[in-house]
């Protein structure tokens, strides 16, 4: 991950569920990281929460254990002590309780953006069944991140969400979207009742990357929990069906190191 990746290309690499560390420049970004082992997780954490170093941000898009693991993030604060760390602003007090500085603490909320290193990272709603926007506030607890390299790719990380209306306009404000994660885990009554909260079916996913007209999809949050997963091959089938080859899917292994280059060339190494 030390490699500095030139203008117009972005190295990306997927750890598990909805992580993903993306670097361009020689700026680092770590997103929605679960480092935090346990024995419900069919897949452990890929690299231990106190080896991850060098990083310049952490993201993350709501506080769910496996998007913002309060335990990882005490110990980031410390072992990366000049990164920001980037989250619903509704959480600030969360954060700041995990020892994160202030002046490191970057709260946002739908419509905001903020600027780190090679990447503007600008904060779009999401509605994790719901939106929860706080009537008081105005605050929203579950955002979706659009990360724009300084030479213009984007990447489009959906958190956990299910599209509402307005969502797509939104997406499409900021142009072309190269590469997507999204959540194809769904939702049903039986994981309602347990307070599993869902996201989009593969179905619905396919159809936002159809679309938004995205380079790339990857899909997330399929793989870590038994009782809350979803075949991604169903929906790599789907997108191929439905689009005609325009979109392409890739399901790639955890760390497996991808690389973007611009208009749309892809290295991939296991």
């Amino acid at each position: 991950m030390n490699q500095y990746y030139e203008d117009g290309t972005v190295a990306l690499w997927w750890l598990g569920q909805m992580g993903l560390i993306v670097k361009s420049g020689h700026t680092t970004l770590c997103i929605d990281y679960y480092a935090s082992p346990d024995a419900s997780r069919q897949t452990q954490p890929p690299v231990p929460a106190d080896e991850l170093t060098g990083i310049d941000a952490f993201l993350g898009t709501h506080d769910h254990l496996d998007h913002m693991d309060h335990e990882a993030w005490k110990i980031w604060a410390e072992t990366n002590p000049d990164a920001k760390f980037i989250f619903p602003g509704k959480h600030r007090d969360s954060v700041l309780a995990d020892g994160v500085a202030a002046r490191n603490a970057v709260g946002l909320n739908d419509g905001e953006s903020v600027m780190i290193g090679s990447f503007l990272i600008h904060a779009i709603a999401a509605s994790h069944e719901f939106l929860d926007r706080d009537p008081g506030t105005g605050l929203y607890p579950y955002l979706q991140y659009i990360i724009e390299s300084k030479s213009g790719v984007r990447i489009h990380h959906a958190g956990d969400t299910v599209r509402y209306e307005g969502m797509l306009p939104k997406i499409r404000a900021f142009g072309r979207t190269d590469i997507q994660l999204l959540p194809i885990n769904g939702r049903d009554a039986e994981r309602y009742r347990r307070n599993c909260i869902g996201n989009m079916t593969w179905q619905e996913a396919a159809d936002l990357a159809g679309e938004t007209g995205a380079a790339i999809v990857i899909p997330g949050h399929w793989d870590m929990f038994a009782d809350n997963s979803a075949d991604p091959h169903a929906f790599a089938d789907y997108l191929e069906v439905k689009y005609h080859g325009r979109i392409k899917c890739l399901i790639p292994g955890v760390m497996e190191k991808i690389v973007y280059r611009r208009p749309s060339s892809i290295t991939r190494t296991p």
